[in-house]
């Protein structure tokens, strides 16, 4: 990448932007913006469904096979690339957090769908047949809907979108489990959010536990139960997550990078990367020149 790591909004990315959503058929979205094979990052919700095409996608440094009939969903922050082998094609849409405000009851309420919880393996879904035909139809519907400028048009754009997180949210969850969330489940995910809103200041799984008003040993407990891994092992993940999203960056330096994420030094925050990574910030950042 020659000038930097970028970040787009929607309205660099589109000649149709209105409401804060881009709409648009993937092939020609990529015909208007070949340049973002490259590493890059969103500041808005992001989607694509394939209906052609091969290759490979990246989210978060996590690489997947590209196939007809794959939806993946990413949120702001998350860094992506991609690689396409022959012709790819299907539908895209972007949208900012603000789009359902003024639509949805509960404005929040994507952020609750588990394929917007960043968390990889449920952000990469393979369709049925069946559920592929029915959501090739609603993002058909979608695209009619940009034809046309009445009033009328962004809110049906909106139930339609709405229409299509719902039945994949459905056949997701009727692959997966289909009880109500328990109650160390729920820590789990307050617990998490507590980590994206204070991992560069607070490092340590009692710092979590007291805000979540239980033991450390509970807290490392449930991580082990659900995940495999201890709490610790949790924060540490998103520092580490966040440390390759920025040394992508060019711009900027590892002194800047281990500042913003809460490092007393360079030398600490290398050892802590090492570990997490298997190589060094320097390494990792060659890799992706």
């Amino acid at each position: 990448m020659k000038s930097g790591f970028p970040v787009y909004d929607i309205c660099t990315l589109s000649e149709y932007q209105q409401h804060d959503i881009l709409i648009d058929r993937f092939g020609t979205y990529l015909q208007k913006h070949y340049n973002l094979h490259f590493p890059h990052k969103h500041n808005f919700y992001h989607l694509v469904f394939f209906t052609k095409g091969g290759g490979t996608h990246a989210i978060d440094f996590k690489t997947f096979n590209v196939q007809p009939g794959q939806i993946y969903f990413m949120i702001p922050g998350q860094v992506h690339s991609w690689f396409f082998e022959g012709e790819a094609d299907g539908y895209i849409i972007n949208f900012s957090s603000a789009f359902f405000n003024s639509f949805l009851l509960k404005p929040e309420y994507p952020e609750t769908l588990p394929f917007f919880s960043g968390n990889l393996d449920d952000m990469v879904i393979n369709l049925t047949k069946k559920v592929k035909n029915t959501v090739a139809d609603l993002f058909e519907d979608i695209i009619e809907e940009t034809t046309g400028h009445d009033r009328f048009s962004f809110d049906m754009i909106r139930m339609l979108m709405m229409r299509i997180f719902t039945v994949i949210a459905r056949a997701h969850t009727a692959t997966t489990a289909t009880a109500a969330p328990t109650y160390n489940q729920t820590l789990l995910s307050n617990f998490r959010k507590l980590i994206e809103q204070n991992y560069t200041t607070l490092k340590l799984p009692k710092d979590y536990a007291a805000l979540l008003y239980i033991t450390p040993n509970h807290l490392n407990a449930l991580c082990n139960d659900i995940l495999g891994i201890s709490a610790g092992e949790v924060i540490r993940q998103r520092v580490s997550l966040e440390a390759k999203r920025m040394l992508i960056n060019p711009k900027l330096s590892i002194a800047d990078i281990a500042g913003r994420l809460g490092f007393a030094d360079n030398s600490y925050f290398a050892r802590f990367f090492k570990k997490q990574a298997d190589m060094t910030p320097e390494e990792f950042r060659r890799t992706y020149k």
